[in-house]
């Protein structure tokens, strides 16, 4: 007789649709929002139409609202929406400086863990068994000195923060190394930003006055130029800079007394 029963699947085959199914669920969230419009919301231009009402909620609910900000921002950045640096600005103009400076980047690295393990587990080994001898050969590099090259890229922000996670990820980074360096690196530019945040009221200002003016004009589409970006002054950014290069030195050691030493053998 022939066997019809269908056949149970392999321990293998069912760890394989358990490590995709969250990159799954991740895509599927990912295009809901882009498909109903909610990335709009969290956008500079957004937040000065409830930044009365923001400000009143934290002012009665402060725990609360730090909470809903923190999962805001975790969510976010597990989702890669390229919004860190307008969540840090916004956390530091609603609970100051140092404390927005401090959620931002806690957010920031447990989103950016959230989304290294999901893209680790369901692609990066896949991929990268996959890959070439050239490619696989970059990823053990990146690996022997990973801390120290993921500790750069998180100080100098000209890097998208999503691509990193990813790229880490890819390559096989270990979690414990890739979660140190990111909140290590994450400290001085999230308090750059909550701190740029935390005198934002002039910027308010002057965004409200360029909107107004242009309405007075009768243009009908008066928005807010603004980027969170443009908050860091070249000073701070040289600075962020050189911390990244001086992260390197280590690594650029290394590497010159290997040479040396094969050059002497």
């Amino acid at each position: 007789m022939i066997d019809t029963q269908p056949k149970p699947h392999s321990p293998k085959e069912a760890g394989r649709l358990w490590r995709t199914l969250p990159l799954v669920l991740l895509v599927l969230a990912l295009g809901g929002i882009f498909a109903t419009g909610l990335h709009r919301s969290l956008s500079f231009e957004t937040f000065l139409r409830y930044q009365a009402w923001l400000q009143d909620l934290v002012a009665v609910h402060r725990l609360p609202m730090l909470g809903l900000f923190c999962l805001t921002y975790v969510a976010a950045v597990t989702l890669s929406l390229p919004v860190s640096a307008f969540l840090s600005t916004i956390g530091g103009y609603l609970f100051g400086w140092a404390l927005g400076g401090i959620a931002a980047s806690l957010a920031a690295t447990l989103g950016a863990a959230n989304i290294f393990l999901i893209a680790r587990t369901s692609l990066g080994r896949p991929l990268l068994e996959r890959a070439g001898a050239r490619i696989q050969g970059l990823a053990a590099g990146f690996r022997r000195q990973a801390f120290l090259y993921l500790l750069s890229l998180r100080l100098i922000p000209v890097v998208p923060f999503w691509l990193t996670n990813l790229a880490a990820a890819f390559f096989g980074m270990r979690m414990r190394p890739f979660v140190l360096a990111t909140q290590i690196g994450m400290l001085p530019v999230s308090f750059a930003f909550a701190f740029a945040g935390s005198g934002l009221d002039e910027v308010i200002s002057r965004q409200e006055k360029l909107r107004s003016d242009c309405l007075a004009t009768g243009q009908s589409e008066c928005t807010a130029d603004f980027s969170a970006g443009s908050l860091l002054t070249p000073e701070l950014m040289i600075a962020l800079a050189i911390l990244g290069i001086l992260a390197l030195v280590p690594v650029a050691l290394r590497h010159w007394r290997r040479r040396v030493a094969d050059e002497g053998q």
